[in-house]
């Protein structure tokens, strides 16, 4: 056992800890009081509808928990991005269910609300996964109306891919379960069906008072546009509800006559969970980033009877690459190798660097799981490319860029493990979310940049310096010291788990010992949609 194994189990073991009260915070909306007066008005919260709708102790995960954590604090913040997402299982089917959580602003879309929506519509296009709206939102927040109305990623894209999943055979299904006002009036109607609670849902391009000023017309908001209007009068919805749990009943007996998907054919066999115990997990990954540790160690608590298969095994050793099982489901794991090894030529190599053979090893065996038709897992704690002379003369760009190519053009189902380091172009090589993983997830000692908050804080202190130097100003160390502290606190913040959460650079930030049910289910969830493309790297430089 390694002889940091309790100090490093105490140490992440409370950064666990930390990441449970952040998600019991986060998990209140709006506040307690919000809630009260959402029941006072017979309504149940988003988690609320969502855990009703969800069959009873089966699994679930949730999206992007943290979308908007300390983000626009002069607005008075968005916790969780006013919406809630969650993938699991209704009359079991899997489905993504997305439900607009009227405590935060009454459901109102600031910039992150946008794009979490568009993430979810993304993973449901992606696995070909049955989206569920529960809609309850007074629409665009307009003191930020320019940051989420016009562009391509904005507020009118959801209404795109509505089109685009309907035309995908994709079901969607919306229950207007509040407010549902002007541009946001499409979603539902642009689904394949519709529900209205009656009393409390509303869907009009304009409110009563709008109406009032636009033409003149006096009106109230439940003649205008509430359920009766539009089940008997319009024609709008489809099925019209007593209250809350009607509608959801409904969207459940909806659900479960969906036919059977086309399976894309990964395989499954029975699952088995990990021979070593998956706690040690906290004792194995070290207090510190630099320190070194056997990443096979973490595999093993990872995959089923703690097997694997590894491929090239005594090459390019700063990448791990190995066939293994996880809850059942055949992955290729690609992982980085953070203690010092030797090379081909009995060189030492650093921990959580790529160098050129593991590069090529790394593209290589992509290239297979796509042949076997493999999913590919990365579990990332990388420092980036091997710098210097000695690989830039032996190509390490050109093998890096072959790597890069073999994970951008991959078909399978990519899901992506953040560990430790994610840092600079290791992040990219290593399946960052700019490459597409279907999921893409953080463990709580995660730290995602350019580069480190170290190397950083010292190279804008060496440009800081520079600059109040040309002023004239001369800096003790003394003020350096403390230029250097502010600078890398601020940095600090930045690479966080949390931080990245926030801006939905990751899916969520995870408890190690739910990995496996993230990755099962993702895989699960990717098995809806059969691989129409072929494995093509295109022009690379041998």
């Amino acid at each position: 056992m390694n002889i940091n194994f309790n100090k490093n189990e105490d140490h992440n073991k409370l950064l666990l800890t930390e990441l449970k009260k952040r998600l019991v915070k986060v998990k209140l909306g709006g506040g307690q009081h919000k809630i009260d007066k959402h029941h006072q008005k017979g309504k149940m919260t988003a988690r609320e509808r969502i855990d009703y709708l969800l069959d009873v102790n089966t699994k679930s995960i949730e999206i992007a928990a943290f979308a908007g954590q300390d983000m626009y604090l002069e607005h008075g913040g968005c916790p969780s991005g006013g919406v809630v997402i969650k993938i699991g299982y209704i009359q079991k089917k899997q489905c993504i269910v997305v439900a607009n959580d009227a405590t935060v602003k009454a459901g109102a879309w600031f910039p992150i609300t946008g794009k979490k929506n568009l993430r979810a519509q993304e993973i449901a296009i992606e696995n070909r996964l049955p989206i569920i709206y529960l809609v309850d939102s007074a629409g665009v927040y307009l003191p930020m109306q320019d940051e989420i109305f016009p562009d391509k990623e904005h507020f009118g894209r959801i209404f795109r891919n509505n089109a685009v999943m309907s035309s995908l055979g994709i079901t969607q299904i919306s229950a207007v379960m509040g407010s549902c006002v002007a541009g946001g009036a499409y979603l539902p109607i642009m689904s394949d069906e519709a529900l209205i609670v009656d009393k409390t849902g509303s869907i009009f391009l304009a409110g009563s008072y709008l109406v009032k000023a636009a033409i003149g017309e006096s009106i109230d908001n439940e003649t205008l546009g509430g359920a009766t209007t539009h089940c008997e009068i319009s024609g709008v919805t489809d099925y019209k509800c007593k209250d809350d749990k009607e509608a959801l009943n409904t969207i459940k007996n909806i659900i479960e006559k969906i036919g059977d998907f086309d399976a894309a054919g990964f395989n499954r066999i029975k699952p088995s969970k990990p021979k070593e115990n998956q706690e040690e997990i906290f004792g194995i990954l070290p207090k510190t980033r630099n320190e070194p540790y056997e990443m096979k160690e973490i595999i093993k608590r990872l995959v089923d009877n703690s097997e694997f298969d590894e491929y090239k095994k005594n090459y390019g050793k700063s990448i791990i690459t190995a066939y293994a099982r996880i809850d059942g489901w055949a992955v290729g794991i690609i992982a980085n190798q953070r203690k010092v090894v030797k090379n081909k030529n009995g060189e030492m190599q650093f921990g959580g660097v790529i160098y050129s053979d593991s590069a090529d090893k790394a593209t290589r065996f992509i290239a297979n799981c796509n042949q076997k038709k493999i999913p590919l897992v990365f579990l990332q704690d990388v420092t980036g490319f091997m710098v210097g002379s000695k690989s830039e003369h032996g190509g390490i760009i050109k093998d890096g860029a072959k790597m890069v190519n073999a994970v951008s053009n991959s078909v399978v189902p990519k899901f992506t493990i953040i560990i430790g380091n994610s840092y600079g172009a290791g992040n990219y090589a290593m399946c960052g979310k700019a490459y597409d993983p279907r999921l893409i997830v953080a463990w709580p000692t995660a730290e995602l940049a350019v580069m480190s908050g170290n190397s950083a804080a010292k190279v804008l202190l060496q440009i800081e310096t520079a600059s109040l130097q040309k002023k004239g100003k001369k800096i003790t160390k003394e003020e350096e010291a403390a230029l250097f502290d502010k600078i890398k606190s601020n940095y600090d913040n930045q690479i966080s788990p949390y931080y990245a959460a926030a801006r939905i650079w990751t899916d969520a930030v995870i408890d190690p010992l739910n990995t496996r049910t993230w990755i099962s289910m993702g895989i699960e969830a990717a098995n809806h949609a059969p691989i129409e493309k072929k494995f093509n790297l295109g022009v690379i430089q041998v």
